[in-house]
């Protein structure tokens, strides 16, 4: 009897955690803040919302290049994580196959938070061309995938994630003002 509640109370904390993870990873808000020479605007994942989508825009561009970055967190710690730094690894953009380029891999919680970027572009033609490839599309969604000597299952837990780009337009627009005020205030 008493492994019967055991299983009812952990199917039941087992959903509780993930209506209020689900809950939580709805949500559309953006971050835009700015940190000493460059602003961002940035969204969290549908999947994981530890995962991030970030527009970095730097004044010394004199802000007009956005650098396209997204981070995924992973709990599996195969000892050799660090090598993937400054490596090109294998990934779909709504199953288009291209690929990114890890910037930077820390600890985060009790895993890892390994950053990727996707490049750098003049800031108005890439965020509108982004935003009509999302209207058209209806989803932006990256997997990390396998590629040659490269297991996405090795270093990713969870290789795929999502995001909800409805305000981007605004929200990188916004972070470019605030990058046009820190070179008002550096001049």
């Amino acid at each position: 009897m008493k492994q019967l509640y055991l299983i009812i109370a952990l199917h039941l904390f087992l959903f509780l955690l993930l209506f209020a993870y689900h809950a939580q990873a709805d949500e559309d808000e953006w971050q835009i803040d700015s940190f000493e020479t460059l602003s961002y605007a940035r969204v969290s994942g549908e999947v994981i919302h530890g995962d991030s989508l970030n527009f970095f825009i730097q004044s010394k561009n004199n802000c007009e290049k956005v650098w396209h970055n997204f981070t995924f967190v992973t709990s599996k710690d195969p000892g050799d994580i660090k090598q993937l730094l400054d490596k090109h690894i294998p990934i779909t953009i709504n199953g288009e196959e291209v690929t990114a380029v890890v910037e930077h891999i820390s600890p985060f919680l009790s895993g890892w938070r390994v950053l990727f970027t996707i490049g750098v572009y003049p800031i108005r033609e890439y965020i509108h061309h982004l935003n009509n490839f999302y209207i058209e599309e209806k989803t932006f969604e990256i997997a990390i995938v396998d590629g040659i000597n490269f297991k996405a299952e090795k270093y990713f837990d969870i290789s795929i994630n999502s995001w909800r780009l409805e305000k981007l337009v605004p929200s990188v627009l916004e972070a470019h003002k605030l990058c046009k005020q820190i070179n008002n205030i550096d001049s």
